[in-house]
């Protein structure tokens, strides 16, 4: 199938229940955000890239479609930065829900959420036993959850292209984000805005804090990392990367 026809947004009702039918029970579910992405990248960053990396990670399951992805997510740590919108851990629970719910009551077996933004792992990983109970016993729910494994991704990738770069991975418009940006939204990307930010490995210490303080009391342009030396092929790379990644987790687990 190409890309087009497996965004559900996109097809027809006969063409899902076609879909449906056809063995395509299985569906992935981005989990974005519109939040501040420092000087160089616009706030919709993780909406976009959660478009991509739904498509993405449902071509390497087979068998998937890619629902809309939820364009706001929990956004807290990031609200001391002008335009970030955010949700509270109990809107976004329910709009999870409620997807779950409705997509299991079309007939797919199996819903695969995917956070594309940082602050909707943990919340995402609390909520899964809600979620499983929403969608009924004859859908199985999924999410990746792994934040630091999915850094790691990203620091994989870079250091596989540009070793001597790797440094500049930091978790947040960085080279590895701002080069996925450069593959999906070029005309949105102000290269020469990228400044370091605070630059140091994405550890659970460093999450623990920005989440409870806010990124404000970490960095004061909104940048963990440094985005100098992006590129595409930086960003191909670590979009390849971090679906395989996802993908493989989600199959273990049962996708």
């Amino acid at each position: 199938m190409s890309e087009r026809n497996l965004l559900l947004e996109e097809l027809t009702w006969p063409e899902v229940e076609g879909l449906l039918a056809a063995g395509f029970t299985s569906v992935v579910v981005a989990a974005g955000a519109i939040e501040q992405h420092g000087p160089h990248l616009p706030l919709l960053v993780d909406a976009v890239r959660g478009d991509r990396l739904a498509v993405e990670v449902a071509r390497r399951l087979r068998g998937a479609l890619v629902a809309p992805t939820i364009r706001v997510g929990c956004s807290e740590h990031h609200m001391g930065f002008a335009g970030t919108l955010s949700l509270r851990n109990s809107t976004f629970g329910a709009v999870c829900a409620d997807y779950a719910t409705s997509l299991a009551r079309h007939g797919f077996r199996t819903v695969c959420f995917v956070p594309s933004h940082g602050g909707n792992f943990a919340p995402l990983a609390e909520i899964l036993p809600h979620l499983r109970d929403a969608a009924g016993s004859g859908c199985k729910v999924l999410a990746y959850t792994d934040l630091q494994g999915f850094v790691a991704l990203w620091e994989g990738a870079v250091a596989e292209l540009a070793p001597e770069l790797a440094h500049r991975v930091g978790g947040h418009a960085d080279i590895a984000e701002s080069s996925e940006m450069l593959c999906i939204r070029p005309d949105l990307v102000r290269e020469e805005l990228a400044v370091p930010g605070h630059v140091a490995g994405f550890d659970e210490e460093l999450a623990e804090r920005l989440f409870r303080d806010g990124l404000r009391a970490v960095t004061a342009n909104g940048v963990l990392g440094d985005a100098r030396g992006m590129s595409r092929e930086i960003g191909d790379l670590c979009i390849a990367r971090a679906a395989d990644g996802i993908a493989a987790a989600l199959r273990e687990a049962g996708a």
